[in-house]
């Protein structure tokens, strides 16, 4: 029985995400409407990621044409790979004109993959984009319509994720060694019938003299062995939760390079990456804390008024709140307070939108990403791969509160850095579940 031919229809938002897209369909067909061509002409100006996946795509376009035009058939796009089109505007049918009367982008867009598919009876075509809104219009009008699912992570991964922290009860002798022992380590074969993965966290459980007690362990993989978790104070800064200690653990720990901290709001993924920064600032020549500036549309942060300073303040405030929470530990006049003035004037530490990281190479930095949930996977990767000798970077973020109007909690960034790297001696990620901002805020984030 022969195979049937898959054409797939893309948006503008599937290339602005991947500009290899067209690549990863495997031996079938594309179109591309050339509305879509005519939004990606407005991004390919400036530097950010928008503007180079337009400008990717385009040269890549441009490569494979070589000079030819496309014709009723297309272009081979590459060796095993399918053919791509650009197919001019085409309007809906009657049935749908007055369905969609606005003369728009989107509605070009449904339209002409209407017409692809009414054209080739014969074929399985469907319209691919990650935009909610035109997926539910493609379904009104009873058009196949995909999310671009190449970059997605299984949910039963996330969930996984979320508890990858395992639970044991031990007897009295291997927790005493654990603990007491001059190691504070015990053999992971006292734990685990198999050899755990680098960095895996464990909740130890045994029965003491007062009741249960519960203690933290990692599993080291340079030791071979299960290493204790010790409750550890960082510029002023204690756990208040046995996740907390885990990722001050993390990140007050040398040998590991790249540490991921996810939870809701109010869980103190910021403040412990920070406060372990400062605790550590004589091992590296700069501090830098960064986050992306997400603003409404296609707008540069240059609409917005004032100089440079001002046009960042709304971003950069919530950063600055978590230093001040740290500077409020000590006295104004004390040691620590005026060591963390002094790396603010001496540029040792300085708090930056990421769009400013463009084009640096981070060498002997202590590099922390916060709101890393809204950034996509190819920006993850670009700005890892800036790390120089004796960098370290921490990502926080929360994967369920996402700014960005094309990613979600399967395909942002963050989420594929927890997937791809989990089992790297290298790289630790630690969950966060417990609000520790007050009360009032843990009760919100439960009930609202």
């Amino acid at each position: 029985m022969a195979k049937k031919r898959k054409i797939f229809v893309l948006d503008t938002n599937v290339i602005l995400h991947d500009h290899k897209a067209i690549r990863k369909f495997q031996d079938n067909d594309l179109v591309i409407p050339i509305a879509v061509i005519e939004e990606l002409d407005k991004f390919k100006k400036g530097n950010d990621t928008l503007a180079y996946h337009a400008r990717g795509f385009m040269r890549d376009i441009d490569r494979i044409t070589e000079g030819r035009s496309f014709g009723p058939d297309g272009i081979q796009i590459g060796k095993s790979l399918g053919r791509i089109k650009i197919e001019p505007n085409h309007p809906f049918s009657e049935q749908y004109a007055d369905l969609f009367k606005d003369d728009i982008q989107d509605h070009r867009i449904l339209a002409t993959a209407m017409w692809v598919r009414d054209t080739h009876p014969d074929a399985f075509v469907a319209l691919v984009t990650k935009d909610v809104n035109l997926r539910m219009k493609a379904k009104a009008a009873d058009m196949e319509v995909q999310d671009y699912l190449t970059d997605k992570v299984e949910e039963r991964k996330i969930e996984e994720a979320q508890k990858e922290v395992q639970t044991r009860t031990l007897p009295s002798a291997v927790m005493q060694e654990l603990c007491y022992g001059p190691e504070t380590s015990v053999d992971w074969r006292d734990v685990d019938e198999s050899r755990p993965r680098p960095n895996q966290l464990y909740k130890m459980c045994w029965q003491g003299d007062k009741g249960q007690d519960v203690v933290c362990a990692r599993f080291d993989d340079a030791r071979d062995r299960i290493v204790l978790v010790k409750s550890r104070e960082a510029y002023g800064i204690r756990p208040r939760n046995d996740e907390q200690k885990m990722a001050l653990d993390a990140c007050l720990n040398p040998k590991i390079e790249l540490v991921a901290l996810t939870g809701g709001a109010g869980t103190g993924k910021t403040l412990l990456a920070l406060a372990a920064a400062l605790e550590q600032e004589s091992e590296y020549d700069q501090i830098v804390i960064s986050r992306p500036t997400v603003v409404l549309g296609n707008q540069d942060i240059g609409f917005l008024p004032g100089d440079q300073k001002t046009k960042m303040s709304p971003f950069l405030q919530p950063l600055m709140d978590n230093l001040n929470v740290i500077k409020e530990q000590f006295r104004p006049s004390s040691r620590e307070a005026l060591k963390i003035d002094s790396l603010l004037t001496q540029d040792r530490l300085i708090i930056e939108p990421l769009a400013y990281i463009r084009g640096r190479s981070l060498g002997k930095c202590y590099f922390i990403i916060d709101e890393a949930q809204n950034l996509t996977p190819h920006e993850i990767k670009t700005i890892i791969t800036r790390a120089g000798e004796g960098t370290k970077m921490v990502f926080t973020g929360d994967i369920f509160q996402i700014d960005q109007p094309y990613l979600d909690q399967w395909s942002n960034g963050l989420t594929h850095l927890e997937q791809k790297l989990e089992g790297q001696p290298l790289f630790q990620h630690v969950f966060l579940r417990k609000g520790e901002r007050s009360a009032l805020s843990e009760l919100a984030a439960k009930l609202l």
